[in-house]
């Protein structure tokens, strides 16, 4: 079967490697090349531009492609470069008459400028997300999804998960048994767990404009150990606790008490990125009641447990000394969380 992999100029040379290589692998090892027939298209010339400074030679133009494709996958650019109509108006053509059509990263762009997902949900990078939004206010997006299956459209949040997508691909077309020889021999999951949310930072994203509300902010985040409650944090922001909250659900777009639960999940995945402390220990140090209340959070905002994250994503170079203030260091981006908390709770997040 025909894969194409359209790669705009500026492509991120993953989104289109990681799958073809999925995609390649998985023929070897049916034994079968003609299994997975793979070319990479361009926009216009055979040499296209890619991140870290590297070029790759397509196999024709958009225009040289003929005959049936089975399955269309376009690649994202991180630059957002400028649409090409040229570009939307071929999509437009040929997606409906492809069996399965889809995107990586921000290649979703390139698909809803040409009308292709009116009424669907799609994922993208949590990096571009809002961009997306603001750009299609119309179309559904789960900016938590690795990747996601809407009928014959499929997209991927971007990078490396392209490598997953494409291998969700194989197990539909040729079984479990081959994709999973194909996840072993690349050494990446067949199913990763969680979302994107493990990767991204949670809280830089929703920071406040509003003076007021970034000091009540500033305040979790120095004393997250500590009860907090409602009335405590419109104290510090000089506001009643009813209009504190209603003004910090427009400007953060959640709740206080999501935000502190937000808040105390980054610090411990911090914790466990960077420490031996135990799970109590963190929990506690954190703001947590117990355990237990960190990996209903955990489960609830990050899609996987407190110990699945640590197996994952610790540094096995760390002594059992705890890490100092490690919660601080965040990354731009990420989008609001909810952790779902009893009715009327004063001590923010800790139940």
């Amino acid at each position: 079967m025909r894969v194409v992999i359209l790669a705009p100029p500026g492509v991120q040379m993953l989104d289109v490697v990681g799958p073809a290589e999925i995609f390649w692998e998985a023929a070897r090892r049916i034994g079968d090349m003609s299994a997975y027939d793979i070319k990479v298209v361009s926009t216009g010339g055979p040499s296209v531009p890619g991140t870290g400074a590297l070029r790759l030679v397509a196999d024709g133009t958009i225009e040289d492609i003929e005959g049936p494709i089975d399955t269309l996958l376009v690649a994202g650019d991180p630059s957002f470069q400028a649409l090409d109509p040229a570009v939307t108006d071929w999509l437009r053509r040929v997606a409906p008459t492809v069996r399965r059509y889809g995107s990586i990263c921000t290649g979703v762009f390139l698909l809803a400028a040409a009308g292709l997902l009116d009424g669907r949900t799609v994922t993208t990078h949590w990096e571009c997300a809002d961009q997306f939004r603001r750009d299609y206010p119309n179309i559904d997006v789960d900016t938590d999804a690795i990747y996601l299956r809407d009928g014959a459209l499929i997209t991927a949040a971007g990078v490396t998960a392209g490598i997953d997508l494409a291998l969700a691909l194989v197990e539909e077309d040729y079984g479990r048994d081959i994709a999973m020889i194909v996840a072993r021999y690349m050494v990446v999951f067949l199913r990763r767990p969680g979302g994107q949310s493990q990767f991204s930072a949670h809280l830089v994203g929703q920071m406040s404009a509003t003076s007021a509300i970034q000091r009540a902010q500033t305040f979790i985040l120095e004393h997250l150990a500590e009860p907090l409650s409602v009335d405590q944090i419109a104290r510090e922001a000089g506001m009643s606790p009813r209009n504190f909250a209603r003004v910090f659900r427009r400007e953060v777009d959640m709740t206080p008490a999501e935000f502190v639960a937000a808040a105390r999940t980054d610090a411990a995945r911090r914790h466990l990125e960077s420490t031996c402390q135990s799970l109590q220990q963190i929990a506690v140090s954190c703001g947590f009641s117990d355990a237990g209340t960190m990996r209903r959070c955990f489960s609830r905002l990050l899609g996987a447990t407190p110990l699945e994250y640590r197996q994952r994503f610790q540094d096995h170079s760390v002594t059992a000394s705890p890490a100092k203030s490690a919660w601080r260091s965040t990354s731009p981006g990420g989008s609001a969380f909810g952790c779902e908390l009893p009715e009327g709770l004063r001590a923010i997040g800790q139940g």
